[in-house]
Parts: structure tokens; C-alpha cells; sequence
């Protein structure tokens, strides 16, 4: 019986804890944040246009390329696809990518395509690219913008963010909507 008294104390103690001190607690936090709670958004022209933590699709050539989505960049499904490095059917669609980057890009070689601009995220949300990802398209982009390829690359880098741990990333919707206000 006293261990079950014992049982009972804690699951009420953790439950208070863990189901309402710990979330209203997070929930005052997240209202310091950026985009206090509700995620980071851009806007253009006072419309957002979307969220910085979501990848979007991006694939006419005047704009920089997303990462590809197992989930068709949609937030509910978030997810991978699940399929192996030697799946056929992985193979193909990767192939497939790497074909039309080709295509649109015709001074790259297949082995200056960095792989997340072939391979979907564990997420299918990633919104960010690798600065090589980027880089590899600055010809295409400023080419069909008319634009200098020296201040695309300019423009780039400064949006290649380093963060104190893991590798530099370029957000890509925030590219995108530098690149539109670029004249």
C-alpha cells in the first residue's frame, strides 16, 4: 500500500510538472522569440510570404533551388521517404535530379552538385542549402535575371550564415527574396 501512495504522489507530482509547469513555462519563453511563438516569418511587402524554419519549392531558374522533398514540401507530413541508397527507385529520382540540374545549369559537371540539391532531408522541410549548393547555381540565376554573376555570389555570401556548431547554410527563401529586391 505505501508503494502505491508513493506511485500515486509521483505521477501527480510529474504530471504537474511535465504537463503544466513545464508547458506554460515554454510558452511564456517561446514569446521572447523572434517570431514570438508562431515561428519566423517573411514578408514582402507587408504579405508573408512564408515561414525561415519551412522549405518552400523553389524551381523556376530565375530563382535558387530548394532542397528536393520526399513530402512535397508539405509541413503536416513532415518525414523522409524512407528508401535506401540502393533502392532502384531512390536511384532513379536522384539520377532524374541530377539530370535536370544539368540541364538548367550546362557549365557544372555532375560531380560539382553538392548532394543536398539531389537528396531530400530527413525532414522533406529543410530551408536551408549548403553555400556549394548555392554557389553552383549563381551562373544560372544571374544569367536569366541579367544580373552580374559577381553580385549574385555577393549576395550569396551574405546570406550564408555560420552558426557556432555545424556547417554554413544559405536559407534559401530568404535568398529568393533578396534576389527579387536585387536591381
Amino acid at each position: 500500500m505505501k508503494t502505491l501512495i508513493q506511485s500515486i504522489r509521483l505521477t501527480l507530482v510529474l504530471t504537474a510538472l511535465l504537463c503544466i509547469i513545464y508547458p506554460v513555462f515554454i510558452s511564456f519563453a517561446s514569446k521572447l522569440s523572434k517570431g514570438k511563438g508562431g515561428g519566423e516569418t517573411i514578408s514582402v511587402n507587408g504579405k508573408v510570404v512564408g515561414y525561415a524554419a519551412i522549405g518552400q519549392k523553389f524551381d523556376q531558374p530565375k530563382y535558387f533551388w530548394s532542397r528536393p522533398s520526399a513530402v512535397g514540401y508539405n509541413a503536416a507530413g513532415s518525414a523522409g521517404s524512407n528508401k535506401g541508397p540502393s533502392n532502384p527507385d531512390y536511384l532513379k529520382e536522384v539520377s532524374n535530379r541530377i539530370d535536370t540540374l544539368l540541364k538548367y545549369n550546362p557549365g557544372i559537371k555532375r560531380s560539382d552538385i553538392p548532394a543536398d540539391l539531389v537528396t531530400a532531408s530527413g525532414s522533406g522541410l529543410d530551408p536551408d542549402i549548403s553555400p556549394d549548393a548555392a554557389r553552383v547555381q549563381v551562373k544560372r540565376v544571374a544569367a536569366i535575371r541579367k544580373l552580374d554573376e559577381q553580385k549574385v555570389a555577393a549576395l550569396v555570401k551574405s546570406h550564408t550564415e555560420e552558426p557556432m556548431f555545424g556547417p554554413a547554410k544559405v536559407n534559401v527563401l530568404k535568398l529568393n527574396v533578396a534576389l527579387d529586391e536585387l536591381r
